[in-house]
C-alpha cells in the first residue's frame, strides 16, 4: 500500500510558476512508476506527464510538452511537477498517482494508487 500526499497547489498568476510536490509513504518508492493528471470542473481527469522509477524516463501530455516537468527524487520518496508559463486553462485540481508495475503509463486506469489531489488556480 501505498499513500501519497500533494502540495503545492495555489493561486498564481498566467505566465507564472508551481512546483507540486507528491510525498509518497512506503519503502519501495523507486519502483513505481510516478504520474501526474488534473481534472477540471466537469472534465474528465487527464494525464499531465508520468516518471520511470528509476527517473531515466519520462512521457508528456503533448500540451504540457515544454511547459512542464517532471522529476523525482527516491531518497525523499517524492515526485514533482514543475509548472511554467502557466495558462488560465491550466486550472484544476491536480492529483500524483502511482503504478506499481513500473510501466510509465498515460491512463489513468493503469494506476493503482492516488493521492487527494492540490488546486491549481491559474488567473488571466
Amino acid at each position: 500500500q501505498v499513500q501519497l500526499v500533494e502540495s503545492g497547489g495555489g493561486l498564481v498568476q498566467a505566465g507564472g510558476s508551481l512546483r507540486l510536490s507528491c510525498a509518497a509513504s512506503g519503502r519501495t518508492f523507486s519502483s513505481y512508476a510516478m504520474g501526474w493528471f488534473r481534472q477540471a470542473p466537469g472534465k474528465e481527469r487527464d494525464f499531465v506527464a508520468a516518471i520511470s522509477g528509476s527517473g531515466d524516463g519520462t512521457y508528456y501530455a503533448d500540451s504540457e510538452k515544454g511547459r512542464f516537468t517532471i522529476s523525482r527524487d527516491n531518497a525523499k520518496n517524492t515526485v514533482y511537477l514543475q509548472m511554467n508559463s502557466l495558462k488560465p486553462e491550466d486550472t484544476a485540481v491536480y492529483y500524483c498517482a502511482a503504478e506499481r508495475g513500473g510501466v510509465v503509463a498515460g491512463t489513468a486506469e493503469e494506476y493503482d494508487y492516488w493521492g487527494q489531489g492540490t488546486q491549481v488556480t491559474v488567473s488571466s
